[in-house]
């Protein structure tokens, strides 16, 4: 998944450390299409969104003129909307969710769930959350990942979860590749699928912004993209495809991975859309581990993820997880093959939230 070539930037290579200046960076990051789809509220920690009292001034009054008494009574016809029509696409996710008593999709695991209900029995998530990681690449730090859970939203009037991944390079590996980047995604409270995707990149010699819109009414995935590099410019790209029922977005699966009861040798999978793709994320629990790390000791799941898309493996090296065995499933530790050495991102520091 994406999430991994955020957090494993190092495997890029630059030779400047700066930031671009762009004198349009405050346009740039606009998307006027973006914002006409998506309206996104600031909610309290229960998920309501304030109340807002208008005060009206009274209408100035009319004199009514008297009117002749009659003794028709008129018969006003009220016309019928039509019933708009349903979408293939839209009629095809009622129809799985109605296949079974089963939780949907069934490619998922049911334990730790009740009945059909797509929440699980113990919410892992917890408003304040923040765990942060330090990245490392043969041995020397190379930045630092932060995971936290926001405070509720509401989208397009929707109780959602927001959840917030930032990278930063150290000032050491600064020197080489600058990377601050931010990705933000919301996640459907009751259904746990996402609404809405966006990345601000901002790193050595480029901007980029990303926003993507999950209607899943509709079963479409709509992605904006802008990007500015000195040598090339303005780029912009947008695209729209179809995606299955109760997909991931590659950012959204990092955490939706913890709603899952994990147990050494079980296989967990869901899916995932993501870049004009559908693809199955499927993670294997191949042992569990004491892991001793700066934030303490914990008991942990070691995970090996993979990627599975049309029917084959797509991967380019081994990519395992560790998670907290506890109701939390706090993702502990990460590491990923790459060509040359192995990129590791291990918890430093652990705030519950509340």
């Amino acid at each position: 998944m994406r999430i991994i070539s955020l957090v494993f930037f190092l495997a890029l290579s630059s030779c400047s450390s700066k930031f671009l200046k762009y004198e349009k960076q405050d346009k740039f990051f606009k998307n006027e299409e973006f914002e006409r789809e998506v309206k996104i509220q600031e909610v309290d920690d229960k998920g309501e969104a304030p109340v807002k009292v208008e005060v009206k001034s009274e209408p100035a009054k009319v004199e009514e003129k008297p009117q002749a008494a009659s003794t028709e009574t008129k018969k006003v016809a009220v016309k019928k909307e039509p019933k708009k029509a349903k979408t293939k696409k839209a009629d095809a996710k009622k129809a799985e969710a109605a296949i079974s008593t089963k939780r949907q999709p069934e490619i998922e695991d049911n334990e730790g769930f009740t009945g059909i209900s797509r929440r699980p029995n113990v919410d892992p998530f917890k408003v304040g959350e923040k765990v942060i990681h330090e990245v490392s690449y043969f041995s020397a730090k190379a930045g630092t990942l932060t995971m936290q859970v926001k405070p509720f939203a509401q989208v397009n009037n929707r109780k959602s979860y927001n959840f917030v991944v930032d990278l930063q390079s150290s000032r050491v590996f600064s020197n080489f590749y600058s990377v601050e980047d931010t990705v933000n995604t919301f996640l459907d409270y009751e259904n746990l699928i996402p609404h809405v995707l966006k990345i601000n990149i901002k790193e050595t010699g480029k901007l980029v912004q990303s926003q993507a819109y999950f209607n899943n009414e509709n079963l479409t995935a709509s992605f904006w993209e802008k990007k500015y590099t000195e040598k090339s410019g303005e780029e912009e790209r947008k695209f729209t495809w179809d995606i299955l029922p109760f997909s991931q977005n590659a950012f959204s699966g990092l955490f939706y991975m913890r709603v899952f009861n994990w147990k050494e040798g079980k296989q967990v999978s869901f899916r995932v859309a993501e870049d004009q793709k559908n693809i199955v994320f499927t993670g294997t629990a191949i042992g569990k581990e004491k892991l001793s790390t700066e934030a303490g000791e914990f008991n942990a799941i070691k995970i090996k993820a993979s990627i599975v898309t049309r029917g084959a493996l797509s991967q380019t090296g081994d990519i395992f997880l560790w998670i907290s065995d506890d109701e939390h499933k706090y993702i502990l530790r990460i590491e990923a093959k790459i060509k040359i050495g192995t990129l590791v991102s291990e918890v430093t520091e652990i705030d519950p939230g509340h």
